[in-house]
């Protein structure tokens, strides 16, 4: 059985903080997906995904990271992760996709290393 996953979204000075906890999955990353349409970044800004409450991540969850990271590269923004849990870190690193997620520790540290890009 799925653990539902709960999303919240939250405007910051750097951008948009995508917070998820629960489990990202083939149930639940239509939901992620939807919420992303809803998303507006501005140029320059960051998009950051964090993944602290995630339980569980499969395929389609990284698919889903893959699509954000496509959405905010399309508004001229940059995608980073924070607080991404070891178990989901080992999923990214032998997929070999840890070059293309930028990630933090922590949401904060995440806003701390922002720096505005051109475009």
């Amino acid at each position: 059985m799925t653990q539902q996953l709960t999303l919240v979204t939250r405007a910051t000075t750097v951008g948009v903080v995508m917070e998820l906890t629960g489990e990202l999955d083939h149930h639940t990353a239509p939901d992620v997906r939807d919420a992303l349409t809803g998303v507006r970044l501005a140029p320059g800004r960051q998009l950051t995904l964090d993944l602290a409450g995630v339980t569980f991540c499969d395929s389609s969850g990284l698919t889903v990271l893959i699509a954000s990271r496509n959405h905010a590269l399309t508004a001229g923004a940059t995608l980073v992760l924070a607080a991404v849990p070891e178990r989901v870190s080992r999923i990214i690193r032998v997929v070999g996709l840890e070059p293309v997620f930028p990630t933090h520790p922590t949401v904060r540290a995440a806003e701390d290393s922002w720096r505005p890009t051109t475009g």
